[in-house]
């Protein structure tokens, strides 16, 4: 009998080791640069109207009603939205609520004048795996991911930004 639970035991550990390497395997790495952003308009996403994104320099906010530099970053984005907007930049702010509710008092306390997104199974953040919120994505022209800024740090990450952007937008457009 202790030989039959001793076998039995042994299997089971190698089944679960198993079943955990393979899940392992299965999920993405964590976007970082250089990677291809997962597609935007195919993750299911409710709320605001996505301006087109092909070709077009791409800032994916991913944020929450609850976090304080959320809300600051909001008019910073509001700012490089009108700097930038014209000459190819499209801002797509993903909340990551479980609530609509939230997801929408913030959106309407805010009115921001850039794409703002709900993800509320939380598919895309999942499949980037954000490291922390408020964490945003600067996107080339061609879909790679060229920077990243976990948080946000005030004017230095606005200053970060607008270099970064202006350095993007003067880039080729890929032909097409």
């Amino acid at each position: 009998m202790v030989n039959a639970q001793t076998r039995l035991a042994s299997l089971l550990r190698g089944s679960a080791a198993a079943a955990f390497a393979a899940l392992a395997a299965a999920l993405p790495a964590q976007v970082a640069p250089g990677s291809v952003f997962p597609p935007i308009a195919a993750a299911g996403l409710t709320g605001g109207a996505l301006r087109e994104t092909a070709g077009k320099v791409v800032l994916v906010d991913f944020w929450a009603s609850w976090c304080g530099p959320c809300k600051a970053s909001f008019p910073a984005y509001a700012r490089l939205s009108a700097a930038y907007a014209e000459r190819g930049l499209v801002i797509a702010a993903v909340s990551v609520d479980e609530s609509p509710s939230a997801y929408a008092a913030f959106v309407a306390r805010l009115k921001p004048p850039f794409a703002t997104l709900h993800d509320s199974k939380q598919a895309l953040v999942r499949v980037v795996q954000v490291p922390t919120m408020p964490t945003s994505y600067l996107v080339d022209r061609t879909g790679r991911v060229r920077f990243i800024h976990p948080g946000f740090h005030g004017e230095q990450t606005e200053r970060e930004l607008r270099g970064e952007i202006e350095a993007l937008l003067s880039e080729k457009a890929p032909l097409p």
